[in-house]
């Protein structure tokens, strides 16, 4: 698989980082979905269960099972009070270890980017759910707007350094998400691009949050000294919308795609 593993290993670090993004997007692509109550689900590279969370608290499914290769991110997704309901384990997007047909709906929760084959995934998803069932997945516009880390990245650059960034950056493109789609055989293939106002109540809770020694970027922030550090502040400082009362927002979206299995 990818380096994924390794980059996503702390599941608390990761909810302060990225988690609770996540549950805003999220809720509003499980309302484009529009799923039925009572159903079968996958969560497919669930992270630290911030996803799984919404999908339990919102579509009242019969069973819900969760994926990642991290030991880190499943830890974390296990002591979430609200996804008593799932059952977690380590586990490859590329190669379920499912039977065919195990379920109703299969889903990927800002994933497919982080995959060197996003196709094999897609096809895995399609070959577990059941026929007439629905297989979506959600990702960051990478190559467009972003996503909610890219003024840390933007910074970063700024200062002649190189972030790290997603393998897969291309994979996030509507185009490349229909296309893993109908080459994996799915049906009616819809897209849709969801908003979200990234919101930072000052720089401190901005840095707080996002410099952290996770994801892409967390190996080179686990090196910075002080002195570095300091000018990643004054650049993010230069470089951020803060506005008059201190407060940060700016917006990003996320691309999405969904289909049916053939019956």
């Amino acid at each position: 698989m990818s380096d994924a593993p390794n980059m996503f290993s702390d599941g608390k670090a990761y909810e302060k980082m990225m988690g609770r993004w996540s549950r805003i997007v999220g809720a509003s692509f499980l309302d484009w979905l529009a799923p039925a109550s009572g159903q079968r689900w996958l969560d497919s590279g669930c992270g630290n269960g911030a996803f799984t969370e919404e999908i339990i608290a919102r579509t009242a499914p019969a069973s819900v099972d969760a994926v990642d290769p991290s030991e880190g991110q499943i830890a974390f997704a296990r002591t979430r009070p609200a996804t008593q309901l799932a059952k977690f384990a380590i586990g490859d997007a590329q190669n379920l270890a499912f039977l065919d047909d195990s379920f109703d709906v299969a889903i990927m929760a800002l994933v497919i980017a982080f995959l060197p084959q996003p196709e094999k995934a897609a096809a895995e998803m399609r070959r577990v759910v059941r026929p007439g069932g629905l297989v979506a997945t959600y990702m960051w516009d990478i190559e467009g707007t972003g996503t909610p880390l890219t003024p840390m990245a933007d910074a970063l650059t700024a200062m002649g350094l190189t972030p790290g960034v997603v393998p897969n950056p291309p994979a996030s493109g509507l185009e490349a998400m229909r296309g893993f789609w109908g080459g994996a055989g799915l049906l009616e293939v819809e897209t849709k691009v969801i908003g979200l106002t990234v919101r930072h109540a000052s720089l401190d809770e901005f840095w707080d949050s996002n410099f952290v020694a996770v994801g892409p970027m967390g190996a080179m922030f686990a090196k910075m000294g002080k002195d570095e550090q300091q000018q990643l502040r004054a650049r993010l400082a230069e470089q951020l919308p803060i506005a008059s009362d201190g407060s940060i927002a700016y917006e990003r979206f996320v691309n999405a795609v969904k289909g049916k299995v053939p019956h």
